[in-house]
């Protein structure tokens, strides 16, 4: 069984940065697609970045775009979400995911086959 577990969230004011890290284990690490989705309080919850196992396709939610960047360490197995110029309405609660298929499909469907248990980012005005 696949395991996702991150760590970097917390207290940061705005126009800050953070990174997020997933450690995985369990699966090929390479053969999946790998994403970030976060949830805000009162909101749905939404896909904020894919990459493929590859490193080679990436996916950004438009909001995000040109702020966060999604990367991976192969020799680690772990996968990273840089987040610079923090805002107010990126405070929410982070998941990590993972999904044996293309990194589109883990975009359009949000159905991966692991999550992670989440990591809470405050961002203050």
């Amino acid at each position: 069984q696949g395991q996702l577990v991150e760590s970097g969230g917390g207290l940061v004011q705005a126009g800050g940065s953070l990174t997020l890290s997933c450690t995985t284990s369990g699966f090929t690490f390479s053969s999946y697609a790998l994403g970030w989705f976060r949830r805000a309080p009162g909101k749905e919850r939404e896909f904020v970045a894919a990459i493929s196992g590859s490193n080679i396709v990436k996916y950004y939610e438009d909001s995000v775009k040109g702020r966060f960047t999604i990367s991976i360490d192969s020799a680690k197995n772990t996968v990273y979400l840089q987040m610079n110029s923090l805002n107010p309405d990126d405070t929410a609660v982070y998941y990590c995911a993972a999904l044996d298929g293309a990194a589109q499909r883990l975009r359009i469907t949000q159905a991966p086959d692991y999550w992670g248990q989440g990591t809470q980012v405050t961002v203050s005005s």
